[in-house]
């Protein structure tokens, strides 16, 4: 699998800037500790200052991006040794709302949450790292929505926005995509199934899995 090249992705960028932003500190556009100089970015993304600067604070709320007096904005470095902490504080929090959404799915639930896997399969089949990450980012994102713990939710949308660069990074490695789509598939089965504890401990399996590959990771 290969990273996709800016070019590749104009089509993709999103319409809103923090979006837009986000996006490309996902795919590598801006490196750790790069600075975000707003001029810069609202020629880049075709947006106002007002709107380039409100994205910076939105991220900023995030942890991906962090404001420093008198010195302008930079893109947040997080460490191997940090993301991993926050991982092993996901494992927890995404096992409840995996069990929570197990409890609470729909016969409708349960047809998107299939759909979403067989995509997932798709992208992994076509080597499409970029559609796989974001169908990863969705199914994660479904499974709080339909467990309906906001607080948890909150609390796992920050803690997987910080780490959003190491996640991709997993997704490059060769045959990691391979792993992480078994492990992914596991817990769409148990939630469908309706197994909360099934789902719980698939959950625990598969953020296990990803502290094992970020242990390995070199830094950036």
């Amino acid at each position: 699998m290969t990273l996709p090249t800016s070019t590749a992705m104009k089509h993709d960028v999103p319409s809103s800037a923090v979006d837009a932003l986000r996006q490309a500190i996902l795919v590598g556009d801006f490196a750790p500790g790069q600075r975000l100089v707003e001029a810069e970015l609202c020629k880049q993304f075709g947006d106002s200052r007002g709107a380039v600067r409100a994205a910076i604070i939105d991220l900023s709320h995030e942890g991906i991006v962090e404001r420093i007096a008198n010195r302008g904005a930079r893109v947040r470095a997080v460490s191997i040794g940090e993301a991993i902490d926050i991982t092993e504080v996901r494992m927890v929090v995404e096992g409840l709302c995996a069990t929570k959404a197990a409890e609470r799915i729909t016969e409708l639930e349960i047809l998107e949450m299939r759909k979403i896997g067989s995509d997932m399969q798709a992208a992994v089949d076509t080597g499409d790292v970029l559609a796989y990450s974001q169908l990863n980012q969705r199914l994660h994102s479904r499974i709080r929505e339909i467990g309906a713990q906001p607080v948890a939710s909150d609390v796992l949308s920050r803690l997987r926005a910080q780490n959003v660069r190491h996640q991709f990074r997993l997704a490059l490695r060769p045959g990691r995509p391979q792993v992480s789509l078994a492990e992914h598939l596991s817990i769409i089965d148990e939630i469908c199934a309706r197994s909360p504890d099934g789902a719980e401990r698939a959950v625990h399996r598969h953020l296990h899995s990803v502290i094992q590959a970020l242990a390995t990771s070199t830094p950036e």
